[in-house]
């Protein structure tokens, strides 16, 4: 399956959904007579950017370390210095092969160098599949501040292979799980209820992929700067991103938009995703103090002195942006508190 990501400037590109994708990446890609570095971490399996890396003749793998300490000015600085070692022109190419930390950084690295270069994204995780891997916004983490510095720069290709999740730990599977419940719920119903009934089948699982994506394509192509829609794909991120803030790495990302997108729902929806978020072993509720959380979500980049702009989800399917003012939404985490309190 092919999708393709039409951009306002011309320069769109495909994305492949495909098992086995990853074996036959030299069909797919054509990158004769260029440099390539294969970027991965060492908490990824060898085996896949060794795959890529033998379908192209002078290519280099670069293995980082895993996690976000990677995601910084040092980790740019190995990628670019890498680069600079092998002697790599405007012409070569950067080949991601890994989760969001790895497509983050090297999308930042190709901006950076000589101007820009061509990358390629080979999304091994569920997460960086359905979510990171498209959309053209790339950074690092500087100063503990996470993504703070970044540019917008799409991908040449993406190559989404669902066998690479065979390998994934399932706290690491649950959690792109999280971001597709996220998509699902606030644009597509007949995808939320896949999801809920889904049974293990993998050619089920690479139409949902798809069909998340298709949902993140729709969103980005419509607002590719984040100047409207695409505040939709922030559903559950307002006291989300609180939630991860107070864990402090104790929880994963998506962990912390499931527990959020709580917070942000009500009725028969909030009931529906509780279910869904079950399902796969997502957290419903968190174990932080309404204070804490309340601190958090007033220091969010996204907030301003007077309002916050968050999404809030009453029916599958469908969603609304609702201004919040500091005040409202303590009193929303202050209610959710005392219901849980109470169960």
């Amino acid at each position: 399956m092919i999708l393709r990501f039409d951009s306002e400037s011309g320069k769109g590109y495909d994305i492949v959904v495909e098992a086995g994708s990853i074996g036959r990446i030299g069909s797919l890609i054509d990158l004769s007579g260029r440099k390539v570095l294969v970027v991965t971490d060492d908490g990824v399996p060898a085996r896949y950017a060794g795959t890529v890396a033998d379908a192209f003749a002078g290519s280099h793998i670069l293995t980082l370390k895993a996690g976000e300490q990677t995601k910084t000015m040092d980790g740019l600085e190995t990628v670019i210095s890498c680069l600079v070692e092998h002697r790599f022109s405007r012409k070569d190419a950067i080949v991601a092969v890994g989760g969001g930390m790895v497509g983050d950084l090297c999308g930042f690295a190709a901006s950076c160098y000589m101007r820009g270069i061509n990358f390629y994204s080979v999304p091994t995780t569920l997460l960086s599949q359905v979510d990171s891997s498209i959309g053209g916004k790339t950074a690092i983490n500087f100063h503990g501040v996470k993504n703070i510095v970044g540019a917008f720069h799409n991908p040449s290709k993406v190559i989404v292979d669902p066998e690479c999740l065979d390998t994934l730990p399932p706290r690491v599977f649950a959690e792109g799980m999280a971001e597709m419940i996220k998509m699902a719920a606030t644009s597509d119903r007949n995808l939320f209820e896949s999801i809920c009934a889904w049974n293990g089948d993998r050619t089920e699982l690479c139409g949902m992929i798809a069909g998340a994506l298709g949902i993140k394509l729709d969103v980005v192509q419509n607002d590719p700067y984040e100047k409207g829609l695409r505040k939709v794909l922030n559903f559950g991120h307002t006291i989300g991103h609180a939630i991860e803030s107070a864990a402090a790495g104790a929880m994963y990302h998506g962990e912390c938009v499931a527990a959020g997108m709580m917070y942000m729902s009500d009725g028969s929806a909030r009931q529906q995703i509780g279910a869904a978020l079950e399902k796969y072993g997502l957290p419903l509720w968190d174990s932080f103090d309404g204070a804490v959380l309340s601190e958090f979500v007033s220091h969010d980049k996204k907030a301003t002195s007077s309002a916050v702009t968050a999404v809030w989800v009453s029916a599958i399917g469908s969603f609304e942006f609702r201004n919040f003012t500091q005040e409202e939404l303590k009193q929303i985490i202050s209610n959710r508190k005392n219901e849980q309190q109470h169960r």
